[in-house]
């Protein structure tokens, strides 16, 4: 039973985000116009999602030629893009099969029951006692699974009874998570790097650790490159920049190239076989107008060019933001390719306060936990945009 007046809504909006005090409107490579007509650059490329920035000319044609097509068929029929997207994408990230879905979630999702039916099929762990470890200060999506092992009280609390199954250790520690793993584990599922979490980068060799652990104990390793994954890091992978290759991997974001949600769960054959039809499915997942763009997407990755211009640019971000620590005006930035985790001072303001004042600079970023601010700019982003962008951040620092 519940009491109380009935609220006045000035909105009929739910409230489950925090946005910053800007509506835009329009957007173009780096930059977004909002309603007022006034530009902004996007330093945040929607958490990776806009890797190839707004409206890339290559991605809304390949869009926009499929609109003129067809757009769904459901699983039910097979169209005339599925075997070429999932054929490019597996050769991209030199894996064996794609298993299409829609959003991150969902391909976490599909992972974790992929990786519990190897499980029970393939290693012969006992009825409904698989388990998976995984990391402290991860973030994997939103759903009742995923926020089951979650640490982050505000993405858990109050949305119980929590599903079972997971152990959660330490970020970085490789020993702790082998102390986790015993007979009934069949999946190791981390973040080759967490975003959400202010781009913490592990020890550079905690994932050769973890792989050689799991090699060891017959369990798979399942890396969630969702927000890390399709150039990010200067690399496809971002586990390829310490040469560890996973048995699965989760792609989303920039795989829809900021027009569609695109998700896959990419892996081994022997693992990702163990679904067979009727055990998971998805009315969306794989569609024609989703496999356009993501067609498109991997196009631009195989030719490797946005990876090294992630890669040179993020050297170029790396020392702008050192030299910002070795000022004082930051305590740590920790950068990947094109993708940074500044921390602010305790005086230093919030990384809300810092968002706002940059969005009075013209210049798009978002806090997260307290202190840290992420940077994301686009693949695309060019040098002088970038140091305009930066030159913003300095004068915003307190």
């Amino acid at each position: 039973m519940t009491t109380g007046t009935t609220p006045v809504l000035t909105s009929h909006l739910a409230q489950n985000y925090h946005p910053l005090p800007i509506i835009l409107a329009s957007g173009q490579g780096s930059w977004v116009t909002d309603v007022a007509g006034v530009e902004h650059l996007d330093l945040l490329a929607g958490y990776s999602a806009l890797n190839f920035g707004h409206r890339h000319p290559e991605l809304v044609a390949a869009a926009h030629a499929q609109l003129d097509r067809l757009t769904l068929t459901s699983r039910a029929f097979d169209h005339d893009l599925l075997e070429s997207f999932a054929n490019r994408l597996a050769r991209l990230v030199g894996m064996d099969l794609v298993l299409p879905m829609n959003t991150g979630a969902e391909a976490v999702e599909t992972a974790i029951k992929a990786a519990r039916k190897w499980g029970y099929d393939v290693k012969g762990v006992a009825p409904e006692q698989a388990t998976i470890v995984v990391a402290d200060g991860n973030f994997h999506g939103r759903t009742t699974t995923i926020i089951s092992f979650s640490t982050d009280d505000d993405a858990r609390r109050g949305f119980g009874p929590y599903t079972p199954g997971f152990r959660v250790v330490p970020y970085g520690d490789a020993a702790a998570l082998a102390d986790a793993v015993d007979e009934t584990t069949v999946a190791v599922l981390l973040e080759p790097i967490q975003g959400e979490g202010g781009v913490i980068i592990p020890p550079a060799d905690y994932l050769p650790a973890v792989r050689a652990l799991c090699d060891e104990r017959d369990v798979l390793l399942v890396l969630d490159e969702i927000q890390s994954g399709l150039g990010r890091t200067g690399t496809t992978l971002a586990a390829d920049l310490v040469g560890v290759r996973p048995d699965l991997v989760t792609l989303g974001k920039a795989l829809g190239g900021g027009i569609v949600p695109v998700s896959a769960v990419v892996g081994r054959a022997d693992v990702l076989g163990v679904l067979t039809a009727g055990t998971h499915g998805s009315t969306f997942g794989g569609n024609p107008l989703a496999c356009a763009v993501g067609l498109a997407v991997v196009r631009l990755l195989e030719t490797g060019e946005h990876q090294q211009r992630a890669a040179e640019l993020g050297l170029h971000l790396r020392e702008r933001l050192d030299a910002l620590v070795a000022r004082g005006s930051l305590v740590a930035a920790r950068t990947a390719g094109l993708w940074a985790g500044i921390d602010l001072a305790p005086d230093g303001g919030t990384g809300r306060a810092l968002s706002e004042r940059l969005l009075a600079r013209r210049v798009l970023v978002k806090d997260t936990h307290g202190q840290t601010v992420r940077l994301a700019p686009p693949l695309t982003i060019t040098q002088d945009d970038l140091d305009w962008g930066l030159d913003q951040l300095a004068d915003a620092l307190v």
